[in-house]
């Protein structure tokens, strides 16, 4: 497998495909078992969040692959991300993630949502009288910086945010986010958030590459369309392999998350494609849709977002 990797702006490098290790349910031994092929497989970097629930296992599977001498640690990229419950203070939430993972340090350490929920919120899908009216990311990442300064991450990012969050944040952060890590694919391009996080080098990470056709909110819209599959027949591709490949020309690492072998293996094929001017002009063609609404964090009552318009600064 070809270990293509991004330049960040704190320093260290990305590999350009990542593992996902969300799971609805969650299976903690199927979710070690596949993280533990993957590596063999030959990925390097690694997603996870303390609300998926998987960080345990990926750690696990981690270290005994350390531990055997099938990679080094320092080959590997590890990402795990800030939940709102834990917004009051970063720093002994990272502990405690990097304690269920059995590690020293992260590698990318993201704040999760632009969302700040009371303490003990630990589900995905917060009650309604566990939002925090008002999200104080100055406070927030001042603690992001605390955790990157005193050496438990090699990096800070954002996950789900907005040009104008992006921009906001930019305005008093002293370490500027490395990451921004968003849905995207060739049905959600993410065109203008591309060109905001590019002026201001930061790395856009993509979930979803696919539309997470294997989630309840996800859509086979990608892989199905007309156009992705008459291009991976011109390249002797997988539709799969068309659309990862589209986000790493536009610059972006890609998560795709599968727990079969063969899938995994596919994916790896995505890095030898390359797709021509025509093949890219075809895809953004394609029409734009979301499938991450995230419409469990909007509410007229408790949350700071009323509208998704809000959520998103109108870029949905």
């Amino acid at each position: 497998m070809k270990s293509d990797r991004a330049r960040l702006n704190c320093g260290t490098t990305i590999p350009v495909l990542g593992f996902g290790t969300y799971a609805d349910p969650l299976d903690l031994k199927a979710a070690e078992s596949a993280v533990h092929m993957a590596v063999e497989v030959g990925y390097r970097h690694f997603d996870t969040a303390k609300v998926y629930g998987s960080e345990p296992a990926v750690g696990r599977a981690l270290t005994v692959a350390i531990d055997e001498g099938a990679v080094e640690r320092e080959d590997i990229f590890l990402t795990s991300k800030l939940w709102g419950c834990d917004h009051h203070d970063p720093v002994p939430a990272l502990k405690r993630t990097l304690q269920d993972l059995g590690m020293e340090y992260l590698d990318m350490y993201l704040v999760h949502w632009p969302l700040k929920l009371k303490p003990g919120a630990n589900k995905a899908v917060p009650e309604e009288d566990e939002f925090e009216p008002e999200l104080d990311m100055e406070a927030t990442w001042r603690g992001m910086e605390r955790c990157f300064d005193s050496g438990l991450c090699r990096g800070i990012g954002v996950s789900n945010f907005s040009s104008k969050k992006i921009e906001r944040l930019l305005d008093f952060a002293s370490v500027p986010p490395a990451i921004n890590q968003v849905e995207m694919h060739p049905m959600w391009r993410q065109g203008k958030l591309r060109e905001v996080c590019g002026e201001n080098k930061i790395h856009v990470s993509a979930y979803s590459p696919l539309g997470a056709p294997g989630n309840a909110w996800g859509s086979t819209a990608v892989v199905d369309s007309p156009i992705i599959q008459s291009i991976a027949l011109k390249h002797n591709a997988t539709p799969a392999q068309v659309a990862l490949q589209w986000g790493v020309s536009k610059g972006a690492s890609v998560i795709a998350k599968s727990f079969r072998k063969d899938r995994m293996e596919e994916n790896t094929g995505a890095l030898d494609l390359g797709l021509d001017d025509r093949d890219l002009l075809n895809i953004d063609r394609l029409e734009e849709r979301k499938f991450v609404r995230a419409d469990v964090y909007v509410n007229q009552t408790t949350s700071p977002y009323k509208t998704l318009e809000e959520l998103w600064d109108d870029e949905i």
